[in-house]
């Protein structure tokens, strides 16, 4: 079992930037594929970001440039920086692990999820 705590939301104004993290804890954090989906009430959750054990990284086309996943084995956690952040981005942001090393863009490929952090940006 993995547990999953995200922190780092929060109300920010267009433009400006956040770092979200995501603590891992209970099995291997290096054996573990991660990523990053957000939703908003009445949509699905969708894929913003992931990143394999071997740091392969990848990006919806809708933050591509803006926002940078990565991940620090000795600390358990990977992180999400936000810039240039806009209105539409406003959403719950999750982490979502699998139990092998690559990450998966589809939200029902991943084995454990966080509560959650919200993002709020104002225009």
């Amino acid at each position: 079992q993995v547990q999953l705590v995200e922190s780092g939301g929060g109300l920010v104004q267009a433009g400006g930037s956040l770092r979200l993290s995501c603590a891992a804890s209970g099995r291997p954090f290096s054996g573990l594929g991660m990523g990053w989906f957000r939703q908003v009430p009445g949509k699905q959750r969708e894929f913003v970001a992931g990143i394999s054990n071997g740091d392969f990284t990848d990006y919806s086309d809708s933050v591509k440039g803006r926002f940078t996943i990565s991940r620090d084995t000795a600390k358990n956690t990977v992180y999400l920086q936000l810039t240039s952040l806009q209105p539409g981005d406003t959403a719950v942001y999750y982490c979502a692990a699998r139990n092998t090393g690559a990450f998966a863009y589809n939200a029902l490929a991943y084995d454990y999820w966080g509560q959650g952090t919200q993002v709020t940006v104002s225009s």
